[in-house]
């Protein structure tokens, strides 16, 4: 579809997809918000403290390490199968590069007036540019793990403190079970995630979905 078309597309239709999941992110995050406000603050009633506000809840390391948890695992998923996809295959499945043929997205970029800034620029930046997606997950899930460790560590000392105990810090938390328990439970969510869709999309299709193989595909065929 050329310029002068696409610009006919309402700006919805041509960002439809990024929209409705920004929308349903921020729909999620509020609730959650709000539901780890309740939450929390019955476990602080619980233990005899005083309750607080939604705005300090939004500063507080129960929030912020119930959020990043789930950012963390999510980045991880996803740096991890681009990353992977470049190299690996699954017969059948419409999430692999096919067994033997050369692909488009293996070709060598080729530098036009059309062409990225980074393609005509070349050099550094090309090479740079040519791994941008897989270095923002990998920076994104850094990033998240980080905030996830601040979060719980603080919500674990404003626990000790509750229950009249002393605090740890970063290293003594880290040498515990509870923070990696909370790392390896997202984790394996998303990779027995991840290995779903590869292997399901051999045998199932969804008429109309980029994610799946035409209806009438053979089940060994591989790729879309």
């Amino acid at each position: 579809m050329n310029k002068p078309q696409l610009r006919k597309r309402s700006f919805f239709y041509r960002n439809g997809l990024t929209i409705v999941f920004l929308l349903l992110f921020i729909i999620t995050l509020l609730a959650q918000a709000l539901t780890g406000w309740k939450t929390h603050n019955q476990d602080l009633k619980d233990d005899h403290a005083q309750e607080i506000g939604l705005g300090t809840y939004l500063c507080s390391g129960h929030f912020i390490s119930a959020t990043f948890e789930n950012f963390e695992s999510e980045f991880l998923q996803m740096s991890l199968y681009v990353l992977l996809t470049i190299s690996l295959r699954q017969i059948g499945s419409a999430e692999s590069k096919k067994l033997d043929e050369a692909e488009e997205v293996d070709r060598e970029p080729v530098p036009s007036a059309d062409a990225p800034w980074p393609v005509r620029k070349g050099g550094f930046i090309l090479s740079l540019y040519s791994n941008s997606l897989s270095i923002c997950f990998g920076i994104l899930f850094f990033a998240s793990w980080g905030l996830h460790l601040y979060g719980s560590w603080q919500n674990h000392n404003v626990e000790q403190l509750a229950k009249h105990l002393p605090t740890d810090t970063v290293a003594e938390y880290l040498g515990q079970a509870e923070f990696w328990f909370e790392t390896f439970q997202n984790w394996q969510s998303e990779f027995l995630s991840v290995a779903s869709i590869v292997f399901f999309t051999i045998f199932l299709r969804q008429k109309g979905s980029p994610e799946s193989k035409p209806v009438d595909a053979l089940d060994m065929e591989t790729g879309k």
